[in-house]
């Protein structure tokens, strides 16, 4: 096997474990970056790689988060449907919970997770990631120059920074409480909605 060949499987397998990473797992696009600069593999095929494998990573956390939902009570089950139902039963809602996928600059770690606990249909929404990550991907491939000047320091403030560290607390703190808060009491029910 060539050493090219290898270094696009080290890449594959890098993604694919920091997309399993619940949360201060690295940017998957400065990951991407790095392998772009130290290894010259060709922007298209990372882009494609790890838009890909990024969705695959996370598609099988949230598939395992959907898991721990089977653990908890009648009554955060029942919870977690309200707000899945909530956000799920009208195109509006669910094109706008789609839109998130595709375009929020949050981690999509916890938006998986939540999604997972939701019981959420996964594949539109791994769909949806997947396309944002085309785009996004190849923003920063082609922006790989500017950052091989300054990789270290944005690769160390992405995990390190109080505002990222910051960031990775509420969401996880949010995913804790969207499983512990009683849903049914404050979305409406679906034949309120369908008045």
């Amino acid at each position: 096997m060539s050493t090219l060949m290898l270094h696009y499987l080290a890449a594959i397998a890098v993604i694919f474990l920091v997309n399993l990473m619940p949360a201060f797992g690295p940017p998957t696009s400065l990951v991407l970056v790095l392998f772009r600069l130290n290894w010259h593999l060709a922007p298209v095929a990372l882009v494609i790689i790890g838009a890909f494998t990024s969705g695959a990573g996370r598609y099988l956390l949230a598939a395992a988060t959907n898991h721990i939902r089977d653990h908890l009570g009648p009554r955060r089950k029942a919870g977690l449907q309200a707000a899945n139902d909530y956000l799920t039963g009208h195109r509006g809602r669910s094109l706008a919970g789609l839109a998130v996928f595709l375009l929020s600059p949050l981690p999509s770690a916890q938006l998986f997770e939540a999604a997972g606990l939701m019981g959420v249909h996964l594949l539109p929404v791994t769909a949806a990631h997947v396309l944002g990550r085309l785009v996004s991907y190849s923003l920063y491939m082609g922006a790989a120059n500017v950052a091989e000047r300054n990789l270290g320091a944005t690769f160390s403030a992405a995990l390190t920074s109080p505002y990222g560290i910051a960031i990775q607390i509420a969401l996880l703190t949010a995913i804790v409480l969207l499983a512990r808060i009683d849903w049914t009491k404050y979305l409406p029910r679906p034949t309120e909605r369908n008045q």
